[in-house]
């Protein structure tokens, strides 16, 4: 088992920044790839981001790109994912994920263990 508990979330204006941060405890988190994912009130929940877990690559969905960065911190057992730029449309609850399954970044169903989720708002 991986717990993994979010924090960082907020109430931001349109072209700030936030910082989430997800600490995991439980199985060593070294050996597992991560990934944030977001839902939005209404809508599925969505890739952002994952980063590997040995030469830390990373992965971003295209809507992100250039905006968000993911980074961990292996000593930490923390996976991180910076937000600059912020736009209204980037309001959901995010979490952070274990993968588990082959593929990388995979999709939601690739991830086995998941946060509580920590709620972003981004206001106009």
């Amino acid at each position: 088992q991986v717990q993994l508990v979010e924090s960082g979330g907020g109430l931001v204006q349109a072209g700030g920044s936030l910082r989430l941060s997800c600490a995991a405890s439980g199985r060593t988190f070294s050996n597992y790839h991560m990934g944030w994912f977001r839902q939005a009130p209404g809508k599925e929940r969505e890739f952002v981001a994952a980063i590997g877990r040995t030469f830390f690559r990373t992965y971003y969905v295209d809507f992100v790109k250039g905006r968000f960065i993911i980074s961990r911190d292996n000593a930490k057992n923390t996976v991180y994912l910076q937000m600059n730029s912020l736009k209204p449309e980037d309001t959901a609850v995010y979490y952070c994920a274990a993968h588990t399954g082959t593929v990388l970044p995979g999709t939601a169903s690739d991830y086995g263990y998941w946060g509580q989720g920590t709620q972003v708002i981004i206001s106009s």
